[in-house]
């Protein structure tokens, strides 16, 4: 679960980082879009962090172990074309479900109905995600 919450902290940061730095003529859609995005994704982490301390396991400290154990990439180019943003965000938001869906498989085995729940929340937000990402950036 600490690793899934080190990807949620890197795909929340980055969402901002794109909509922070988003531009062109669908400026407004696009930053309008990615806020909702990265609002929810940053909706995610608490929940995340205190399901772990419900199991009884210790949470990430601090940007360092985020760093340590984040599986997703960041962008620090000084300029991504707002298309690219996107895709590159539809893919981080693919890859994420990808991780929760292994997640998922581990704490059904362990029988943590709980985590499984949350999880297949999580996994529906996040393909609504990429569906919103995946069309806005056809309609460009």
């Amino acid at each position: 679960m600490n690793a899934l919450l080190a990807d949620v902290y890197t795909l929340y940061f980055k969402t901002k980082n794109f909509h922070w730095h988003i531009s062109g003529p669908h400026f407004r859609e696009y930053h309008l879009l990615l806020d909702d995005q990265a609002a929810e994704i940053l909706n995610m982490t608490d929940i995340v962090a205190e399901r772990v301390r419900k199991i009884g396991a210790g949470t990430l400290k601090s940007l360092n172990q985020i760093v340590q154990q984040q599986r997703l990439l960041e962008n620090e180019a000084d300029f991504v074309d707002p298309r690219d943003m996107l895709a590159e965000l539809r893919d981080d938001n693919l890859t994420l479900i990808q991780s929760m869906r292994n997640l998922h498989d581990l704490v059904a085995e362990k029988e943590d109905v709980a985590a499984a729940s949350l999880i297949e929340v999580w996994i529906d937000e996040a393909e609504r995600r990429v569906w919103f990402l995946f069309e806005t950036g056809r309609a460009a």
